[in-house]
């Protein structure tokens, strides 16, 4: 989506269970992290300039979780995320672990700035009960750009649910088989 923005190349855009990540990561997921923005950009400052230094590159997100830590995760797109991504579809080389000092770039990213730049159609896509959601949305409304826009929810899908079960998959390839049958 961020691409499209200013390469008009792309004929149509389109996102399944679109996620924000630079919001994510400056915010917290929900926004729940307002209050220690400032607070992380120090920290990543710091450990940024202990890696310019010649020190040790600091990790966040560099956990391995119990089932029951996971079942107390609080929103669902993480209990699930750690069981999909950890478990039932996890590559034996990934990592979601990632340096604290990246945190600089992350944080300042934003998918949904100047998406207003988007011309093409766009389609997205969400489930229904993805908590999530909020992102989707927040792009949808922002994308003053194109006037051939659509936000698709899938009834009942929650976010990682888009990704595998057959039901919610089937939808989401059916809608984009239409979109991009009209579009390109």
């Amino acid at each position: 989506m961020k691409a499209a923005q200013t390469d008009k190349r792309f004929k149509a855009v389109a996102t399944l269970s679109m996620f924000n990540s630079g919001r994510v990561r400056r915010n917290g997921f929900m926004d729940s992290q307002l209050s220690s923005v400032q607070a992380r950009l120090q920290q990543a400052s710091e450990a940024r300039a202990q890696e310019a230094a010649g020190g040790k590159a600091l990790y966040a997100n560099d956990v391995v979780l119990t089932d029951e830590q996971i079942a107390k995760l609080p929103f669902e797109m993480y209990r699930q995320g750690f069981e999909y991504y950890g478990k039932t579809h996890m590559h034996p080389n990934a990592s979601a672990k990632y340096t604290l000092s990246s945190l600089l770039d992350l944080m300042s990213f934003d998918a949904t700035n100047q998406i207003e730049l988007i011309n093409q159609p766009l389609l997205m896509i969400a489930g229904s009960k993805a908590d999530s959601l909020y992102m989707s949305e927040d792009a949808f409304s922002k994308a003053t750009g194109t006037k051939d826009k659509e936000l698709f929810k899938i009834d009942g899908a929650t976010h990682i649910e888009t990704y595998w079960l057959p039901k919610y998959v089937n939808t989401a390839v059916a809608k984009l088989t239409q979109f991009y049958a009209r579009t390109l």
